[in-house]
């Protein structure tokens, strides 16, 4: 099994999925947008397996600034380059689980998960 964490390492639920990984003795690697970066076809592959509305984290900072404007014309093609540019914006964590994405933390479902 392979298991990747993609976010960003001071976000209080990358924190608690980490913690919850480790508790459970099950080895992950952990993709930092911001040291490693993230490519078009990464955010391509989000979006295309979870849906980019889920994937655009709209209660963060970084969604409240952007314009009006913005907000009313995000599409995916416009979501993809905005992911690209504010990679914070990207709802957290990422997990995936040899091909599978999921997203968010929650015990339960990463329980479920890893059953």
């Amino acid at each position: 099994m392979t298991v990747t964490m993609f976010g960003i390492p001071n976000c209080d639920t990358i924190k608690k999925a980490k913690k919850w990984l480790q508790s459970e003795e099950i080895e992950f690697d952990f993709h930092d947008y911001r040291k490693q970066g993230i490519s078009e076809a990464l955010i391509t592959e989000f979006c295309s397996e979870l849906g980019w509305e889920l994937v655009v984290n709209k209660r963060g900072t970084t969604y409240r600034q952007l314009t009006q404007e913005q907000k009313d014309n995000l599409n995916e093609a416009s979501a993809i380059q905005l992911l690209i540019e504010q990679p914070a914006m990207i709802k957290r964590p990422i997990l995936k689980v040899d091909a599978q994405y999921h997203l968010g933390f929650k015990a339960d479902q990463y329980s479920a998960i890893f059953a």
